[in-house]
């Protein structure tokens, strides 16, 4: 099986979920995606994380960023599991966990990592552009719960650089100065980025981000 890598398209599927049957492409629609697995249902750090996603689900609705979630178990253990997350979590788990008893889609995403464990997915992270395309992949050990700030801001940088020539700097955030390419000469950067363009040097040019 070839390796998923960043600009593949997606594979589609067909599954089981929380939510009943979902095919990827029909619920992605013509927005973005982000899919997440986790190691197992009823496990702690699963737990939290789920959780903190339900509350973050208004963040990505903002960004028509629909949500997925994703563990080896079956749809009727997920739903057993929503019980307790919603009870220690103090939420309501607002989108679909994705069942994948036989590893199917775990696989289509190289979400195992044998060295890891033989049997569990790794904490893998996908976004997945409208035109169906890999625009971010993140892998965390099974013992380490994902940042969700940080998410959000990846996809704050890939949606405004899909529409502007520019990048995001380190430890850039929505509404800070953003980087100019570096395949657009000066002059021109100039007359494109009308708030202004900061030479710092030749290759380094920076601008007030386009949409603030």
């Amino acid at each position: 099986m070839a390796i998923l890598r960043l600009g593949d398209i997606a594979p589609d599927f067909t599954t089981d979920s929380s939510d009943g049957t979902i095919n990827l492409y029909d619920y992605l629609g013509d927005g973005w995606g982000i899919l997440f697995s986790h190691p197992a249902d009823f496990t702690p750090v699963c737990t939290t994380e789920l959780g903190t996603a339900a509350k973050f689900k208004g963040e990505f609705d903002k960004r028509n960023v629909k949500m997925l979630a994703l563990s080896v178990d079956g749809a009727a253990s997920h739903k057993e599991w929503i019980k307790d997350i919603n009870e220690v979590q103090n939420t309501t788990v607002n989108f679909p966990i994705l069942a994948d008893e036989d590893k199917k889609i775990a696989t289509l995403y190289d979400m195992i990592h044998p060295n890891a464990d033989n049997n569990l997915t790794v904490r893998s992270v996908f976004i997945i552009a409208p035109d169906k395309t890999v625009k971010l992949m993140l892998t965390y050990p099974a013992s380490t719960g994902r940042n969700f700030y940080e998410l959000l801001r990846v996809v704050d940088s890939l949606q405004l650089t899909a529409n502007h020539k520019v990048a995001t700097p380190a430890n850039w955030k929505n509404g800070e100065d953003v980087v100019v390419s570096p395949a657009i000469a000066t002059e021109d950067a100039k007359k494109m980025f009308t708030k202004g363009v900061e030479e710092i040097k030749p290759y380094l040019r920076m601008t007030p981000d386009p949409t603030a």
